[in-house]
């Protein structure tokens, strides 16, 4: 019962609290990824059903080009498709999304996620998609979209979106560019700008660069932000996570996701030292939205979820998270009264 009356008081707040944005936004994380396969179209509607202001879709294509939602651009840790498509793995021992048709891929099989090598599952805890049958499947973005917005409809509750663009230089490298496909679907599903409830994301400081100016995203941007110091496209996080940095950058996004690595730390005691980090992108009206609360997997010497949670919007004052368990960091913003 009182599952049921959290989720009805998150209901019923979160329409109207949404459209002002008053309170720190809570992000699903690949879906309510705690709870089902990650990005999935059921965690998709389970997050929707647990409060979510905004629900993550991580994209990446297909041979045939159409997005999908997909984590990565491997798909060997998620599906079963060393088992369907044996022979269709490169020359690295791993298979991609790029290598498989839309069609294809809907004959796959979407997994909880696993080590490729050995088989293990990476949250042994969670749902045991490898052990009890299912018929999860990949999904396109348009599919996600559609699904997104009839639940709004239906409910009448706003939860937005927070696409993101996966290895963008990597994608042109193969042939094909993955953000002159995105961007003209957003704005044709109402997504085009600032004023919509959407967040567009990328690690790749160049390509975030590019959808400014020639690709003309005018909608609301994140810079994302990795815990190493340099990026595979040659994107310096450390220098972007300084006073210098974050200027920089501040005309051209909407704000920045840091890993919580770049928030705060743990001594062995559990207390957190915060960084200056928050404090430099709010001197420049950036939002930061930091990644990931994982109750099964908290940051090195944290004590607990709560600890987390306080240490977040209590200390650091960040203006929402990305989380895999959409609920507990619902519910900790109730009882905090920050929702």
């Amino acid at each position: 019962m009182k599952t049921i009356a959290f989720l009805l008081a998150v209901l019923a707040t979160s329409a109207t609290a949404q459209s002002a944005q008053p309170h720190p936004l809570v992000i699903a994380h690949r879906g309510a990824s705690g709870y089902l396969p990650e990005h999935t179209l059921e965690a998709k509607a389970m997050a929707h059903a647990l409060g979510a202001d905004f629900i993550e879709q991580d994209l990446v294509l297909t041979k045939d080009d159409v997005p999908v939602v997909l984590h990565d651009i491997y798909i060997d840790t998620v599906t079963d498709v060393a088992k369907i498509f044996p022979g269709r793995k490169r020359a690295d021992g791993r298979f991609y999304a790029l290598d498989l048709t839309l069609a294809e891929l809907k004959q796959l099989r979407v997994l909880e996620r696993f080590n490729a090598k050995t088989g293990a599952a990476v949250y042994p805890k969670r749902f045991a998609s490898r052990e009890t049958p299912s018929s999860f499947q990949v999904s396109t973005l348009e599919e996600e979209l559609q699904l997104l917005q009839g639940l709004n409809r239906s409910t009448g509750r706003a939860a937005g979106i927070y696409p993101e663009i996966k290895k963008p230089k990597w994608h042109r490298e193969q042939g094909h560019d993955i953000s002159r496909i995105v961007v003209p679907i957003l704005t044709r599903y109402g997504y085009a700008t600032k004023a919509d409830a959407c967040f567009l994301q990328c690690f790749e400081l160049e390509e975030v660069r590019r959808l400014r100016g020639e690709l003309g995203w005018h909608g609301r941007l994140i810079m994302l932000i990795e815990a190493k110091a340099t990026g595979e496209d040659g994107t310096d996080y450390n220098r972007l996570c300084t006073a210098a940095g974050i200027k920089e950058i501040a005309p051209l996004v909407d704000g920045i996701g840091p890993p919580f690595g770049r928030i705060a730390t743990w001594s062995t005691a559990g207390e957190p030292k915060v960084s200056e980090l928050v404090k430099f992108a709010h001197a420049e009206k950036l939002v930061v939205h930091p990644y990931t609360v994982r109750i099964d997997e908290l940051p090195r010497n944290c004590p607990s979820a709560d600890a987390l949670h306080q240490m977040l919007f209590n200390t650091a004052g960040i203006d929402g998270v990305f989380t895999d368990f959409t609920d507990v960091t619902a519910a900790w913003l109730v009882r905090a009264k920050k929702r």
